[in-house]
């Protein structure tokens, strides 16, 4: 199919994108990457009368650090969370959702801005930012905010961004020492979306682990913070009991959504053992 017509306009600035935005009463999508934006405008699952490019727009660039945090603008592509040395010392798991993110000519358009406005529920980066506590800063008529990625996704491709606002940076706390970090996906083929995945982030000293922090994904209609088998890590060593404790934590902390063709007892077994892989790899790090 082919996308009814539209108009178009690249923005200069984000004041200019929401300008634009409110000029067309709403009705209006953003622009970044395009790899989830052009797909539902030949499906017609979308059919805007103005389309907003909002790729040449400064603001929207950029990755720098302040006052302990990682300032990573959203028009940061796939590939540059994959290779940026910035980003990979202290944004450590966007590095390692980038290689499991479809394949290397979406990974060159895509931006993490639009992958987190999109809230796909398989989507690797969205459980990234849960893991490492990340906050997204978003733009309106009325001023900035930031809001913390536990609050950000709401709902299956539904975030706080609010009609006409402008996702404008992701803010990562910068690691300490002793973080760990750890992620898999359980996919039918590399590069497909994933059947289960998972986000972990800790803090490893002498008496165990600390600041324990579990994102999985495509379990839920959004990133599920893993609440029980956090707290069934923290203050102890890793190891099989350790793990096992953790494994069996998701029996509270999960409730997949069932399919004919995938049950929920399936997509739960495969997060136990996905989550079981990642720790025990966590261990020889820790």
């Amino acid at each position: 199919m082919k996308s009814p017509a539209f108009e178009y306009v690249r923005a200069e600035s984000v004041a200019d994108a929401m300008s634009a935005y409110a000029e067309a009463d709403g009705d209006a999508v953003y622009l970044s990457g395009g790899h989830s934006v052009v797909p539902s405008l030949a499906l017609r699952l979308q059919a805007p009368a103005l389309l907003i490019d909002l790729s040449n727009i400064a603001a929207l660039s950029g990755i720098s650090l302040h006052d302990g945090w990682l300032r990573i603008g959203a028009m940061t592509r796939h590939v540059q969370a994959l290779k940026d040395p910035l980003i990979a010392a202290h944004a450590p798991l966007f590095t390692a959702a980038a290689p499991f993110v479809a394949h290397p000519a979406i990974r060159n358009r895509g931006t993490l801005g639009g992958s987190l406005a999109h809230a796909d529920p398989a989507s690797e980066f969205p459980a990234a930012a849960v893991a490492m506590r990340a906050e997204l800063e978003i733009a309106s008529s009325q001023g900035i905010r930031r809001v913390p990625a536990d609050d950000f996704f709401v709902d299956i491709y539904e975030t706080a961004i609010e009609p006409g606002e402008v996702l404008q940076a992701i803010h990562v706390p910068s690691p300490v020492a002793g973080q760990v970090i750890g992620f898999d996906e359980i996919a039918r083929r590399r590069g497909d979306y994933a059947m289960v995945g998972a986000a972990v982030q800790a803090v490893s000293r002498g008496s165990g682990l600390e600041d324990v922090s579990i994102a999985l994904f495509s379990v839920g209609n959004h990133p599920v913070r893993a609440r029980k088998a956090q707290a069934a890590l923290t203050g102890r060593m890793i190891d099989a009991d350790a793990i096992a404790d953790a494994q069996a934590a998701l029996e509270d902390d999960l409730d997949p959504p069932d399919d004919p063709q995938f049950p929920a007892s399936m997509r739960l077994h495969l997060a136990r053992v996905l989550l079981g892989r990642v720790l025990a790899n966590l261990e020889a790090v820790a």
